[in-house]
């Protein structure tokens, strides 16, 4: 496994589109119908599956596609001690659509010891074979510190940390114990998601915290440092990634905004090994911001859309990559879709069929540009 390392010329996010025996039975669980037991059988089935067609289509990651979990970030936060699941009276607000109501609670000191995704990575291990490495991915921490202040969510997080340094060194340090235990398990590839710097750079967001007397810089250089703070004592061997979108909700978006910024933190100071970002259309701007990446990491680009079953040319997202280039050497990137497939079991709105076309044209398309 060691010479397989992300990213990979032809690469994917992580989430799948839920299939309807899977859908079923987790609202049959919800209902009481059936205990848990019954729908880890139906869940364990059907992550077999999905990992065998990714193995089939020639895909060098394997993932479980979230398929335990009802939303991308939600289901990870809820693990850890300390933080309690709730359901707010409103969803996010994304453009068009409301999602569902869930949310987190801090009910007192976070920690991340046994995490129950260890055990849901130790599933996909098994699969791995000299072709394939198990990639596991969670919420950044940036994410959950916005979540534990997301409007009213704030007044309950400072009653239980009057010191938000504590909570911030809490939070690292709980995300520290979940990366050492899923290294103990074998994991040795492990992606970051965060959609906290997509909304860093969203005008209206912008707006809103100039209104309110903080500045963008200062937010940023926050999540900067609690993701930083995570990733400090990091395990030989452990390649971490993290993956940068503007929202991705039933093929719909929430924020939007080019990458300038917030790349003289992002791109140039995250301790990751490489940039998984959204470039699928105009609300992600210019490649221009890829010039601040730090020497030697990757930028895996986000052109294929998955919001839409839609399949681009070729040729333009050919074109696309060289324009990239302009800014890091081509052999510093990667092609991937812009996000997951199904970042909350509702799914985008596409079939499966149309969604592994979509896999299949990335494939395609890296063959064309880096060879095979």
């Amino acid at each position: 496994m060691a010479e397989l390392k992300s990213p990979f010329r032809y690469d994917f996010v992580g989430s799948f589109l839920r299939p309807q025996h899977l859908k079923e039975a987790r609202a049959q669980f919800r209902a009481g119908q059936i205990d848990r037991a019954a729908l880890t059988a139906v869940e364990n089935e059907e992550i077999t599956r999905l990992i065998e067609k990714q193995k089939r289509a020639g895909y060098h990651a394997i993932t479980d596609g979230e398929f335990r979990r009802s939303y991308w970030h939600l289901d990870f936060m809820w693990g850890f001690h300390g933080i309690e699941e709730v359901e707010l009276d409103h969803g996010y607000f994304f453009h068009g659509e409301e999602t569902t109501h869930g949310s987190i609670k801090v009910s007192g000191k976070i920690s991340g010891e046994n995490h129950p995704f260890v055990e849901h990575y130790k599933f996909v291990k098994q699969f791995e074979d000299e072709n394939c490495i198990a990639r596991q991915t969670m919420p950044a921490p940036a994410q959950l510190l916005a979540e534990l202040y997301r409007e009213d969510n704030g007044k309950n997080t400072d009653a239980v940390y009057p010191d938000h340094e504590q909570l911030i060194q809490d939070i690292a340090a709980a995300y520290r114990t979940v990366i050492q235990e899923l290294y103990a398990a074998g994991c040795r590839n492990i992606q970051f998601d965060d959609c906290t710097w997509g909304m860093i750079g969203d005008p209206n967001y912008q707006n809103f915290l100039k209104e309110s007397n903080t500045k963008v810089e200062d937010v940023a250089a926050e999540y900067l440092h609690l993701n930083n703070l995570a990733l400090e004592n990091r395990p030989e061997g452990l390649t971490i990634t993290t993956h940068v979108c503007r929202g991705n909700y039933h093929s719909t978006w929430a924020s939007e905004g080019d990458y300038f910024t917030v790349a003289p933190f992002l791109l140039a100071q995250e301790n990751v090994d490489a940039f998984y970002l959204e470039f699928d259309d105009a609300r992600s701007g210019s490649f221009e911001p890829l010039k601040y990446v730090a020497d030697g990491k990757k930028v895996v680009l986000g052109l294929v859309t998955t919001k839409s079953p839609r399949l681009e040319n070729k040729d333009t997202v050919i074109t696309r990559i060289h324009e990239a280039e302009k800014y890091i050497p081509l052999e510093r990137l990667c092609l991937s879709p812009q996000c997951g497939f199904a970042s909350c079991e509702i799914g985008n709105k596409l079939t499966e069929l149309e969604q592994w076309n979509k896999l299949k044209l990335v494939k395609k398309i890296a063959e064309t540009v880096w060879g095979k």
